[in-house]
């Protein structure tokens, strides 16, 4: 089996404070084992506050093992409708103190005993070469986010549970995780979401919205792959099959609302065979290359869908959204974020014709997606240093997908790095595995989907550029006075270093890259110090312009 979900002596992974604090909670007289997903949507479906959608059948009931005739359910979550970063507390770090935050598990494990609690379980990752197993532990009146859980991940059917008896060995443990969404403490108004990383356990207390239990299911998931020789990627990848019979495999990273799930699911007009792996998590081995799917489904806005749009016959579940009664006296979603902004859907992995769980062709290109207004449509990194470099400071705007803390400005540039804020291990892991990739000859790509110096990149550009990448067209031409950056000419995207209130706002945001980096030296005590060449790289930019 992948991962090991029993006691053994010697292994140090399963041995801390945390997570025999967490897994102990499992084995309560208080815990019902949830066996299916049929069981799983029953509860849901008759959790407090649930609205079954009574125009909208499932497309899969059969597949998925729920009842016949079974309808998508919807559940809203009040005034949160976002992750929060500032939630998060990983065990390891310089300024978490074990001590304090076992007190605190220990104490919400304790206030459960008196509800029932629910225990699921499901594997992360669709490949023999990759699949571990994780586990859910959540109380009673929560049905929704369980059930959400269980589409999100692999529920272990037949197929899946002789694949994960079959599967590569790995020296970790199960991935545990307890959860109280009702939980309230004073020091922690936005609620917790505790990581011990190391031991693959978690608690999510005081959190409700889904998002935070897929996300924080696949922080420890992630870890796992990254400690047994993959590249962990918040991203998409896909394959275009051309014309010419060739394969054009791509990978494009970015934070939600970036346009990372519209270019994954893009079709292009029908021009190419499009293949999918996913658009949201994935790994990718590092010696030989392959990619593994992490997730069956998709958890995807609903902002730009309605009830009519191709994409809604395969949602299984809604988030977040508002409900109407038709005039036949059905009950049908109201979408396009008319109730509040980041509506959810999961969808089935029909939403893709051709979808894959393991992608062995080659990654021929990686496109790193940004809102950095100083930037055009594309540019083509040419030195794999710089390439992880910009990548490590991905810049970006927050969007609705997303609770931020009061003094956060929703409108301001940030960085995320490789538009994963989910990592628990070094930032200099990613940077040297990212670097190793556009080494071995992977061409590397920043597209900008926002805007530039105020003028809106479309998504029709957007594709049309990655279309002539893909067959050979673009025309790249030297970014003068660079020596490692190449543009394309667009007419009315022309970045023009003779316009001083331009060069002066693009300087401003490499300084702000530069600025970054150097805070990663000190903070959390230099845990994400990059190599001493990304900030060489950065001033090198700011030097050959100046």
């Amino acid at each position: 089996m992948a991962t090991v979900g029993h006691y053994q002596d010697g292994l140090e992974g399963l041995r801390s404070r945390i997570r025999a604090t967490v897994e102990t909670a499992f084995y309560g007289n208080n815990v019902m084992p949830v066996a299916s997903v049929r069981d799983a949507y029953l509860l849901a479906k008759n959790s407090p506050g649930t609205v079954e959608l009574t125009g909208m059948p499932m497309c899969e009931t059969e597949s998925l093992g729920l009842p016949q005739g079974a309808n998508v359910l919807l559940f809203n979550d009040g005034a949160v409708v976002g992750r929060c970063a500032a939630a998060r507390k990983i065990i390891g770090e310089p300024d978490v103190d074990v001590d304090e935050y076992a007190f605190k598990l220990r104490e919400a494990v304790y206030n459960t005993r008196y509800r029932k609690l629910y225990h699921v379980e499901a594997v992360v990752g669709l490949d023999p070469d990759f699949m571990v197993k994780a586990h859910l532990l959540i109380p009673e009146g929560h049905g929704n986010i369980l059930y959400n859980w269980l589409l999100n991940f692999q529920h272990l059917n037949g197929e899946y549970g002789q694949m994960y008896r079959d599967s590569k060995a790995y020296p970790e443990g199960d991935i545990f995780i307890f959860s109280d969404p009702d939980w309230r403490h004073p020091d922690h108004p936005p609620g917790l979401s505790l990581f011990d990383p190391s031991h693959n356990c978690a608690a999510i207390l005081g959190m409700r919205y889904f998002g935070e239990f897929k996300k924080g299911t696949l922080t420890l998931a992630w870890g796992i792959a990254r400690r047994n020789g993959f590249i962990s990627c918040h991203g998409g990848l896909k394959r275009l099959r051309l014309p010419n019979g060739k394969d054009f495999v791509m990978a494009v990273f970015g934070l939600s609302g970036s346009g990372k799930s519209t270019i994954t699911h893009a079709k292009h007009g029908g021009k190419y065979e499009v293949t999918i792996l996913h658009d949201d998590a994935f790994i990718i081995r590092c010696d030989k290359k392959y990619s593994i799917a992490l997730e069956p489904t998709y958890f995807d806005k609903t902002q730009d869908y309605t009830m009519n749009s191709e994409a809604s016959k395969y949602i299984l579940t809604l988030q977040n959204n508002g409900a109407a009664r038709g005039s036949d006296g059905k009950l049908y979603a109201v979408m396009e974020d008319v109730r509040n902004g980041n509506g959810r859907a999961i969808r089935s992995r029909l939403w893709s014709p051709n979808r894959v769980d393991r992608m062995d062709d080659p990654i021929k290109a990686i496109f790193w997606l940004m809102r950095d207004p100083t930037l055009p449509p594309v540019i083509k990194v040419t030195d794999p240093a710089l390439g992880s470099t910009l990548g490590a400071t991905l810049a970006t705007k927050r969007t609705t997908a997303e609770r931020l803390s009061p003094e956060i400005d929703p409108n301001a540039l940030v960085f995320e790095p490789y538009a994963n804020p989910f990592r628990v291990y070094p930032l200099s892991v990613d940077y040297l595995g990212f670097k190793e990739l556009l080494s071995d000859g992977i061409d590397c790509f920043i597209l900008n989907t926002g805007d530039f110096m105020g003028k809106k990149i479309g998504p029709d550009l957007t594709l049309k550029i990655i279309e002539d990448i893909a067959e050979d067209k673009a025309e790249f031409v030297s970014w003068k006075p660079f020596k490692d950056l190449q543009i394309i000419a667009i007419d009315g995207f022309s970045p023009d270093f003779d316009d001083k209130s331009y060069k002066k706002h693009f300087v401003e945001r490499m300084e702000d890259r530069i600025k970054f980096v150097r805070e990663k030296e000190t903070e959390r005590g230099g845990f994400d110090k990059l190599p001493s060449e990304a900030m060489e790289k950065l001033q090198e930019i700011i030097v050959e312009l100046k």
